[in-house]
């Protein structure tokens, strides 16, 4: 290996997504320290990213991958490899998933090494929730297959949101609510919460879209029922209801809540897949909207069922959930910056079929 290597990264201005560059750097490759150099290999792109840098500056997502003032670089969910280690417990070779950049490369300085995974402990990265600074072996999960890293690029990450939030509304009495609204239902994420509810069967799902993705969402056999998004008024609003909102849309929302008034027992806020229709959501009958924020409910449950078997429980639901996607997910591959920087405009603009996951990688076809 030379002394250094060029590293090659995707950024975005903050205020305006749309507008990308690639930045090039050197990095050398002599490591303080207990630093790690990783290979970014591959990562999924989808209206997750976008949510991302939605709750770039209220969740610190910005923060992750610093940049220069104005740009961003929105995390995702990939694979990589050690490259080189100067951390006892860390060996170049190791198979890794986490958060990555839009990038070639990621220097870490890691800590907290166990068996399963170590983290990014550098100094930015502090005041955040570990778990979003974890990387996980592969060597070492128990549902790690390669045939399905594809899938749990797309997947894993979300999944685990969708399942905590489900696991929230069920500790929480479902809010005394009958059924739960999902905003941008053929989203993989609530495709995610929709089979999550479907097996817990504690309330109906009711999954809200654009009229050219109900046949898709009903097709899943997840929801209970599916409608589009001028058909709320369709819905029973004498019964209590809570919502999951990944669409981030004032205007929908505001139309549910408008529709359910005090029957709306909880409103949950997770994505930003219309992100241009973000806007003040204050001042809405029914409940008010709150952010949810997963760390905060993992900690909570790890304190009540330990840590072990609450990540059994998931891990278990989510290796099922993904063999199930071999029927309805359809995976696209794109290499190289230039087919990473189109990928990602497409999904910005809302143009991915909803049955494909973008798998990218700024590394030319091998």
């Amino acid at each position: 290996m030379s002394d250094t290597t060029t590293v090659r990264t995707l950024e975005v201005r903050k205020d305006n997504w749309s507008d990308t560059r690639v930045v090039e750097s050197t990095l050398p490759v002599d490591l303080g320290d207990n630093e790690v150099l990783l290979r970014v290999d591959k990562f999924a792109l989808t209206a997750n990213n976008i949510s991302y840098a939605g709750a770039g500056d209220l969740l610190g997502y910005w923060v992750f991958f610093p940049a220069e003032e104005g740009w961003g670089r929105i995390p995702a969910m990939g694979w990589g490899d050690v490259i080189a280690s100067a951390h006892p417990a860390v060996q170049a070779g190791e198979r890794v998933w986490g958060f990555f950049p839009f990038s070639t490369h990621l220097k870490i300085v890691a800590g907290r090494a166990g068996p399963e995974h170590f983290q990014d402990v550098s100094e930015h990265r502090a005041q955040y929730a570990p778990v979003y600074a974890r990387f996980d072996r592969a060597s070492a999960n128990p549902v790690y297959e390669a045939a399905r890293e594809d899938q749990d690029c797309l997947l894993r990450g979300l999944f685990m949101t969708s399942w905590l939030v489900e696991d929230f509304m069920h500790v929480n009495d479902s809010f005394g609510a009958a059924a739960c609204l999902v905003t941008s239902a053929s989203s993989k994420t609530s495709i995610a919460l929709a089979h999550c509810l479907s097996k817990r069967g504690e309330m109906a799902s009711i999954g809200i879209t654009s009229p050219g993705n109900v046949a898709f969402c009903e097709s899943l056999g997840y929801y209970d029922r599916v409608l589009t998004y001028d058909a709320v008024e369709s819905l029973d609003a004498s019964q209590p209801a809570v919502i999951v909102d990944m669409a981030g849309s004032a205007a929908v929302l505001s139309a549910l809540h408008h529709h359910y008034r005090d029957n709306l027992k909880h409103s949950c806020q997770i994505g930003a897949t219309h992100y241009e229709e973000m806007g003040a959501v204050d001042n809405l009958p029914g409940a008010k909207p709150e952010f949810f924020f997963a760390p905060s409910h993992i900690q909570s449950r790890s304190a009540e069922l330990g840590a072990a078997t609450l990540m059994q429980a998931l891990g278990a639901d989510y290796a099922q959930f993904r063999a199930g996607s071999d029927n309805w997910l359809a995976l696209e591959h794109s290499y190289g910056v230039d087919a990473v920087e189109e990928t990602y405009q497409s999904v910005l603009a809302g143009q991915s079929d909803a049955k494909s996951g973008q798998i990218v990688s700024m590394w030319p076809r091998q």
